[in-house]
């Protein structure tokens, strides 16, 4: 603690303002971890000693705490040097880790030193440190068990005078000491013990005195502890060290580490033992204490991934009879509007409530609850019979997370989907299986939510490969593997194509050329679409800039269908005027395809966009007309100009006139309906003329599909504009 400087501290110059006052809050700190320890342990050193050892201690757990990844060695050391100044009292080390766990997180953040995920990292920190302070301790017992020996050594060795000398010195130890001392025959009968052992094992001394010494710990650790007497009689090795219990009579348990050692006769034969016992009560209690801390979640008190991790090792080592395991992975259905609308407290509480539901259910099965983080929960099954088994579990597990729950003056209602994996432990591991877990809670989502779906291995390497094409998505686009391919769109009335449509297509390098079916979906549930989306509209404007150039006013409208999601994001409005800006080329010559339900918002109001991007210019465009049964009536509020129609009915409708009255109807309703509000109507997937000509009938304006012509790449639009003007004259 001496250098203050800025690189000493890891801080950089602009820093250094501020490490007057960094210095104060962490000397403050270390004045009051002095405070909590003195008078719990003799310290061979003054009180300002003292506060500048405990600062400099103060420093390198903050740095341990900030770090990137976390050093469990160095925070040993650290705890060990606390056992080097004789802060060896269990006392301390309860009051240091309570201070330690209580304040030190508020004082990195205070300071800026906050990592990531400082709960877990806190956890860490206290285990490692109460980890390195009983290693210093059971050090220290070992040598102290040494001057033990030696003393004992010298006081029956050499001449009377030096064996008095001896024998006094080893008497000094054998009352002073804080260690509980025994001499111990070789047939295990306790022959003397100092005061400390009374004080261990709650009760007189003298008690102590003919009794066997496997009767100072709990039958059933008995036999470990006779093992280890055993080997040291036998001079197997020269000393041993154990962990055992005691319960007193007044029901206390009592954790003891005890270590034993031979003492010799002049001739070098083993004469007695001398054992040493150490009262490590607290300190296993404290361990154990940050080991649950280490592997419970601290919201919902469930296990947390450690723990899992732990009971997946478990579960899946090979057994006889052929062991099966189950995991059932659930994920909440709308928590984020919950969480959004109610707050997080709300939603907090609510997850603790589906968690204590979770556990009991498992703890009825033998199973383990654990949550994954967010709300996403698992239940780790093992030993199995068979896929038919984990049903009643799953089933009963969602019926109970449907249960109304009273939160507040709020009653909720959750609900849950479910990914269930049965198989045999032989050829598989933790990894694996949660991974198919997890793909097949996809597949249950996919498939409508609340419900669960069973692991079907040809159905999830079908989802698994679409998860690794998203995966290579950002990289593609680094990468310039997607380029725009042009749709013709045709008018009915003179056979002119009036517009084109862009689509992005995937050049993959393994799968070959991809069309947008095959990863336009999984953009939007990525959150790529915005990117994708971005992407797309750049290279439009840059083409319809070419065209502008070559072809003047000849030069076509482009049309390009935007997501919903992306339609919504905030940034869209700077994006849209900063891609036009590049490119030079106005909103007018663009035709933007928006989902009808992405006009209106949550509580059916429009979206603020549609007017700010039709005040650039840009024409709009409802996608899929029809299909999200929105009252057609409100449209007349929103500056849209035109519809975009498709779907199977309508290519039924080439078989007039035998065509299914139904479909007649729906294509009837929803082109009528667009021409009442005044908006042209284009009708994609239209490939054969019978079909154009009994669109044209119906009030159908303009068409795309093989009808309307075969794709083409930006630098061919001249060329089918005039095969358009040639072909329709």
């Amino acid at each position: 603690m001496n250098d203050t400087s800025s690189e000493a501290r890891g801080s950089t110059p602009e820093e250094s303002a501020v490490v007057p006052e960094r210095d104060s809050r962490v000397a403050e700190f270390a004045r009051g971890w002095a405070r909590v320890v003195i008078g719990t342990s003799y310290v061979p050193m003054g009180r300002p000693e003292l506060w500048e050892f405990l600062e400099e201690r103060t420093e390198r757990l903050l740095r341990a705490l900030a770090a990137d990844s976390f050093d469990a060695g160095n925070v040993n050391e650290l705890a060990a040097d606390l056992v080097r100044v004789h802060l060896v009292d269990p006392l301390a080390l309860r009051r240091t880790l309570e201070l330690l766990g209580s304040r030190l997180p508020g004082l990195a953040r205070e300071l800026g030193l906050v990592h990531g995920d400082t709960a877990e990292r806190m956890n860490e920190l206290l285990a490692s440190f109460g980890e390195g302070f009983a290693a210093a301790v059971k050090r220290r017992v070992l040598a102290d068990q040494d001057l033990v020996q030696r003393a004992v050594r010298d006081a029956r060795d050499g001449a009377e005078e030096a064996l008095r000398a001896s024998e006094a010195r080893f008497r000094a130890v054998f009352n002073s000491s804080a260690l509980g001392i025994a001499i111990v025959g070789l047939d295990g009968l306790v022959q003397e013990v100092n005061e400390s052992m009374g004080t261990i094992f709650r009760t007189d001394a003298s008690e102590l005195l003919g009794c066997h010494v496997l009767e100072l710990c709990d039958p059933e650790y008995r036999e470990s502890f006779r093992d280890e007497q055993d080997a040291l009689l036998a001079e197997v090795y020269e000393r041993f060290m154990v962990e055992v219990p005691f319960t007193t009579d007044d029901e206390t348990l009592v954790w003891t580490q005890v270590s034993g050692a031979l003492v010799r006769d002049a001739d070098g034969e083993p004469e007695y033992q001398v054992v040493l016992y150490a009262d490590i009560t607290d300190l296993r209690l404290l361990n154990e204490r940050l080991n649950t801390q280490a592997t419970t979640d601290p919201l919902t008190g469930l296990a947390n991934r450690t723990r899992l991790n732990t009971g997946m090792d478990k579960a899946l080592a090979p057994g006889a009879g052929g062991r099966r395991v189950g995991i059932c992975y659930f994920d909440l259905d709308g928590f984020k509007t919950i969480n959004d609308s109610l707050g997080h407290p709300i939603g907090d509480e609510l997850l603790r409530s589906v968690a204590l539901r979770m556990k009991e259910v498992a703890e009825q099965r033998g199973a383990l609850a654990a949550r994954m983080g967010g709300d996403e929960f698992v239940l780790l099954v093992p030993d199995t019979d068979g896929p038919g088994g984990m049903v009643p579990l799953v089933e009963r597990t969602l019926e109970e997370v449907r249960r109304p729950v009273r939160i507040g003056g709020h009653e909720l209602k959750a609900s849950a989907s479910a990914g269930v994996v049965e198989q045999p432990v032989a050829g598989t591991d933790a990894q694996l299986l949660l991974r198919e877990a997890d793909i097949t809670l996809y597949r249950a989502k996919e498939e409508g939510k609340a419900q669960w779906v069973l692991y079907d291995a040809e159905r999830n390497s079908a989802a698994r490969r679409r998860f690794e094409l998203s995966a290579t998505m950002p990289a593609a686009l680094d990468n310039n593997e997607f380029f725009v391919e042009y749709h013709p769109v045709r008018s009915l009335d003179d056979d002119h194509v009036v517009a084109v449509h862009a689509e992005p297509r995937w050049d993959h390098p393994d799968l070959g050329e991809l069309a947008p079916e095959r990863f336009v979906e999984l953009a939007e549930n990525t959150g790529m679409i915005t990117r994708l989306s971005d992407w797309l509209l750049r290279q439009v404007c840059e083409h319809a800039r070419g065209w502008l150039r070559g072809l003047g006013e000849r030069a076509p409208v482009v049309a390009v269908d935007l997501s919903g999601r992306y339609f919504r994001d905030p940034d869209l409005v700077n994006d849209f005027r900063s891609i036009l800006a590049d490119s030079g080329v106005t909103a007018d010559r663009l035709r933007l395809g928006v989902p009808e339900d992405a006009l209106f918002d949550e509580v059916g109001d429009p979206v603020d966009t549609v007017d700010i991007v039709r005040e650039f210019g840009a024409g709009l465009a409802v996608r899929d007309f029809g299909s999200h049964y929105t009252d057609t009536r409100r449209l007349r509020e929103l500056p849209v100009t035109s519809v975009h129609i498709a779907g199977d009915y309508l290519a039924r409708i080439a078989e007039w006139p035998e065509s299914d009255p139904l479909d007649e109807h729906l294509a009837d309703s929803v082109i009528n309906a667009a021409r009442l509000l005044g908006m042209s109507v284009v009708a994609g997937g239209v490939d054969t003329r019978r079909q154009a000509e009994r669109l044209r009938e119906k009030g159908v304006h303009a068409v795309r599909g093989r009808h309307a012509g075969e794709p083409f790449s930006a630098g061919e639009v001249e060329q089918v504009l005039a095969d358009s003007l040639e072909g329709s004259g």
